[in-house]
């Protein structure tokens, strides 16, 4: 989710060419609204948004059942201190913005993948 018109147009249009279903919020609020009944596999965050930043929608989002709470954030910021931001809100990942699109598919190519289990290899 991006308050940014043009940025979440630009995303969307990005992951969808690469196979992926995207649903688009333009604040915390929305996105929130839109976690029940079918909740994503993944959520890309931005965190300074109108009517509702991205902490205030994570701490939320965290107060849910588990198939909501335990959804994977991907933080993407123009905040300096997107790295502390991202961690104290238990995201997988973070990238500041401006960021390259090799670096944002590979972070959610890896974020939606299954756990290697080491133990058998």
């Amino acid at each position: 989710m991006d308050d940014d018109p043009d940025i979440l147009e630009a995303l969307s249009e990005i992951l969808e060419a690469e196979g992926f279903e995207i649903r688009r919020a333009r604040n915390g609020k929305e996105a929130l609204e839109r976690l029940d009944p079918d909740p994503p596999d993944l959520i890309l965050l931005d965190l300074m948004m109108p009517v509702m930043d991205g902490w205030e929608f994570a701490q939320r989002m965290r107060q849910k059942p588990p198939a909501v709470a335990g959804i994977p954030l991907i933080v993407l910021s123009a905040d300096r201190n997107v790295g502390s931001k991202a961690k104290d809100i238990g995201a997988v990942g973070h990238l500041a913005k401006p960021f390259e699109l090799n670096d944002l598919l590979s972070m959610v190519r890896q974020s939606l993948s299954p756990p290697v289990d080491t133990s058998r290899v």
